[in-house]
């Protein structure tokens, strides 16, 4: 287990831990200078977007990584369907979260208003609207908050999704609660720990079992929601939870790992959810990282195995689009970052809406000409 960080392209290339088998870092050249605040792509789906956080208490377990609190303190951030098409855009992140992750990235000489003046989509505190939605629960990577995943989100919510993304406390650089308290991450100082993936997966297994368990009674767009259709997607660590949690509880009924190595053991009669892993070349067959050909053997019901021509770990995360704000040139040969935006969107809806919608999807079946960047697994994407 190790780390590759990536000085100045920290938010293309970013630190990657025992959470993910790492694509190596590659050179990214500053540009002139930075060009002013990220604007996050348009979501793609016919409904304004609405969002609002959620600070959750699990007093029936103690906190992972902080011994001195006795209860589990979570943020859950909801994006949504609304009717209200105007009203103050939500902020991406705070200047303290955004001064702390270009600390510990080792990003210097960027103001923190480069990140946190993001633009986003989504009103702030909109009323939701809706019947019947399918709810898909979001996790972040390691170090990463759950705000790197705001473009997919937003986009999710445009389509008819509710959309709860959880904010693994004491996991990201950092986590801001009422009050202004911000915790930072415990546990980066233990990611060479023997069996640090098995635990965080598990940690964050329960951390989504106790949102399912206290959403109905904490969020009163609730009833609008059906429980019968939930799905889990995360990036990294977040994407090995999503199969953690699925071998845990039966509530969740699909799963995608982008690009996360995956940790929890899948029963040996195998497991007939519905799966998809997308990722980086990192994990063809026969690749860097073998967890993906471990486990596809054992997955018993639909599967896709998807790998994207010229992406990195970041890929699939707000990450890439933020290199201009960063004064950050791409390098040659790494996935543009409108076109992964673009492709994680498309992608993760098609295999949402497949399987929390029943609404066939031909994209999933075979190789498209739009989108020849995406090969299938294991057949058609030996090692480039």
């Amino acid at each position: 287990m190790r780390r590759l960080l990536a000085v100045a392209a920290g938010l293309v290339v970013l630190a990657a831990s025992a959470c993910s088998a790492p694509t190596p870092p590659r050179s990214a050249a500053p540009s002139a200078t930075p060009a002013g605040p990220a604007t996050l792509p348009a979501p793609t789906g016919a409904h304004p977007v609405g969002t609002t956080a959620l600070y959750l208490k699990d007093a029936s377990r103690p906190d992972p990584w902080n011994l001195d609190v006795d209860a589990r303190e979570l943020k859950v951030t909801l994006w949504y369907p609304t009717e209200r098409r105007d009203g103050p855009r939500a902020a991406y992140m705070t200047p303290k979260e955004a001064e702390l992750r270009l600390r510990r990235l080792g990003v210097g000489g960027v103001p923190d208003g480069a990140i946190s003046g993001t633009r986003t989509n989504a009103v702030a505190d909109a009323e939701p609207a809706g019947r019947n939605l399918p709810l898909v629960v979001l996790s972040p990577g390691f170090t990463n908050p759950m705000n790197t995943l705001t473009s997919l989100a937003e986009d999710l919510a445009s389509r008819g999704y509710v959309v709860a993304g959880i904010d693994h406390t004491y996991e990201s650089y950092a986590t801001t609660f009422p009050g202004g308290r911000v915790a930072e991450c415990l546990a980066c100082d233990s990611d060479t720990d023997p069996g640090f993936g098995t635990g965080v997966v598990a940690g964050r297994a329960a951390d989504v079992s106790f949102v399912l368990d206290q959403l109905p009674a904490k969020w009163h767009g609730s009833d609008l929601i059906d429980r019968s259709k939930i799905a889990m997607v995360g990036q990294s660590i977040g994407g090995a939870s999503a199969m953690a949690t699925m071998v845990k509880d039966s509530r969740v009924r699909a799963g995608v790992d982008m690009d996360g190595t995956t940790y929890a053991r899948i029963p040996k009669n195998g497991f007939s959810r519905p799966f998809l892993f997308l990722g980086s070349p990192q994990h063809v067959p026969g690749g860097r990282d073998s967890s993906w050909e471990r486990d596809w053997k054992l997955l018993t019901g639909w599967k896709r195995w998807l790998v994207l021509s010229g992406a990195e770990h970041q890929s699939f995360t707000d990450g890439p689009l933020m290199a201009g704000a960063l004064g950050i040139r791409p390098a040659y040969g790494v996935l543009p970052a409108a076109r992964a935006a673009e492709l994680t969107r498309t992608y993760v809806a098609a295999f949402l809406d497949l399987h929390l919608k029943s609404k066939r999807q031909p994209l999933l079946d075979e190789p498209s000409s739009r989108y020849p960047e995406v090969r299938f697994c294991p057949a058609a994407c030996a090692p480039r």
